[in-house]
């Protein structure tokens, strides 16, 4: 299994639309709207880092209002 950490930067009276939209994302386990650089943090999962990718790509980049992201990859120690 793939685990990432989505930054998202949403435009500017959109963050509630863009969190809303990613709220039904089925492969995000957790979403926290945050204060800073950042407007919202998303946790996904997947089978493997191909499909983390496309979700980030196809269904998170692809939300309008969405201005930019930085994905963190997960690992195990």
């Amino acid at each position: 299994m793939a685990i990432g950490f989505v930054l998202i930067s949403a435009a500017p009276a959109r963050e509630h639309d863009v969190y809303n939209k990613l709220s039904k994302v089925p492969e995000i386990v957790e979403l926290h709207p945050l204060f800073g650089e950042y407007d919202l943090i998303a946790k996904i999962q997947a089978d493997d880092f191909e499909k983390l990718g496309k979700i980030v790509v196809d269904n998170i980049r692809s939300i309008e209002g969405v201005i930019d992201t930085k994905t963190l990859t997960g690992t195990k120690f």
